[in-house]
């Protein structure tokens, strides 16, 4: 994933830009950026590596180095940015946030097509951000250029470019899978991915882009210079995983939605007779307590944090990227509450399972602590497709999701055949899914919510989100 943050003013806006791109560390734990346009200076950028340090100690000493009246930030998760560039468009900055599917295919064609060449990375690698400002190059003015980027990649950008000069264009991606969002305050406008980073330095929210949407952005305001397309397919993870609990999209607050999907999850245990005796639901910190808060509040069972995640030193923006390396620090973050645990008949409620690989390390933790049992309820439906729009899973493959080896270990290929009967927990194929999850985990028990009380938690329409993971419907 990752995320962005930018402004202008008719003053200094580098520290409302530092703090707003703070703000979306947990989006990303690779790489931070800033740029900034100053009238003496121009354009200034600054990249740091982030995994071994948060944003915030990596750029601490920028104010030193920089300034500008408008200036961009980025954390990613994956190539470095901001980037300066300088074409027939002039001189700018950007960065992007999302994932291009037929990378590949569209650097060949651009080398092949223009003679033109791109910096390379390590093992010959190309800045996905760099691929899509030499699209944007390839037309006559930056509006142009995003909609030819928009149109021609698989997957999903959005975009933000400082102009040299100062003047801001932001572009939310195509189907508005992601949030682009603008603040106000005397003197200056904001755009965001999560709207309370400008609402903590002083901005209030004025404007949501709709999908597709181009705006330019100065001091004095903004301009829609392309409008919204007809469709969106908004992701519903925003929601339930990696949406900031204070924040809103599409007019609906993150926390408030995991609130009402807890309570829909604990009605459709309570409906289907499936309501387990225990003695507390906990939520696996930090998205799944909301969740559990809600199904609490419905179920009647007491709520308590049974174990308590240290982030003092392992925040979410101060992660290593090797795989067995999170699993072990996933495990040392969680510091266990005995009087909670021992003897007691426990239900968790965690965001999504996606490989299973933290369930089976948490549970074991559980047991190891004394308790009598554990059952688990997932805020999401099962997972049945690797996300290719925003790549929020680490998984390489389908098959490292849970749902996909346990069917394979069920039935073969075949099964994938059935995927719909897997994903609904009253049929025969369904309820031995999870009764095989229960086993490779050690849980007592397993519901998921169902994808009908996912959407009606969020609120909006189904056909303007995207439900891709689950579905595999575009």
């Amino acid at each position: 994933m990752g995320g962005f943050f930018g402004a202008a003013g008719t003053s200094d806006v580098l520290l409302d830009v530092f703090f707003g791109t703070d703000y979306h560390s947990h989006l990303g734990t690779r790489r931070g950026g800033l740029a900034a346009y100053d009238t003496e200076k121009g354009l200034q950028r600054e990249i740091h590596n982030i995994q071994n340090s948060p944003f915030r100690t990596k750029f601490e000493d920028i104010f030193d180095e920089m300034k500008g009246v408008s200036a961009i930030g980025c954390i990613s998760d994956y190539d470095p940015q901001p980037l300066l560039m300088r074409s027939k468009l002039g001189a700018y900055a950007i960065c992007m946030v999302g994932i291009v599917n037929n990378k590949d295919e569209l650097i060949s064609r651009y080398l092949d097509e223009t003679g033109g060449h791109f910096g390379a990375m390590t093992g010959g690698l190309v800045n996905t951000t760099e691929l899509v400002a030499a699209l944007i190059n390839m037309k006559e003015d930056f509006v142009s250029g995003i909609k030819f980027v928009q149109d021609t990649i698989d997957g999903t950008a959005s975009i933000l470019i400082l102009k040299d000069g100062g003047e801001l264009i932001a572009a939310r991606d195509k189907f508005g899978r992601l949030p682009v969002i603008l603040g106000k305050k005397d003197g200056a406008y904001a755009v965001s991915f999560e709207s309370f980073a400008f609402e903590k330095v002083g901005y209030e929210s004025c404007y949501e882009l709709g999908q597709g949407e181009i705006v330019s952005i100065t001091p004095s305001g903004y301009t829609v210079e392309r409008p919204a397309l007809d469709k969106m397919r908004i992701c519903s993870f925003l929601w339930s995983y990696y949406g900031y609990p204070n924040s809103t999209y599409e007019g609906v607050n993150v926390e408030i939605m995991r609130y009402q999907n807890g309570k829909r999850m604990a009605e459709n245990d309570i409906n289907n007779t499936e309501l387990p005796f225990v003695d507390f639901v906990c939520g696996v910190p930090d998205s799944g307590t909301p969740h559990a808060i809600g199904y609490s509040h419905k179920s009647g069972i007491n709520f308590a944090r049974a174990f308590i995640k240290y982030t003092p030193t392992w925040p979410r923006s101060f992660m290593p990227q090797n795989q067995n390396q999170r699993d072990i620090v996933a495990k040392m973050k969680q510091i266990p509450v005995r009087e909670l645990i021992e003897g007691k008949n426990l239900m968790f409620v965690d965001d999504s399972i996606v490989r299973g690989t933290q369930m089976r390390e948490t549970v074991e933790f559980l047991y190891e602590n004394g308790a009598a049992s554990v059952h688990m309820r997932s805020a999401c439906p099962p997972i049945m497709y690797g996300c290719k729009y925003l790549n929020f899973s680490r998984s390489t493959s389908e098959m490292e999701l849970i749902t996909r080896a346990t069917i394979m270990e069920l039935e073969g290929e075949a099964g994938f055949d059935h995927l719909d009967e897997y994903a609904d927990g009253s049929t025969e194929r369904g309820k031995n899914m999870r009764a095989a999850i229960c086993s490779k985990l050690h849980l007592s028990s397993l519901q998921f919510q169902t994808l009908d009380g996912l959407v009606d938690s969020i609120g909006i329409p189904r056909e303007k989100l995207c439900t891709y993971c689950w579905t595999g419907e575009e």
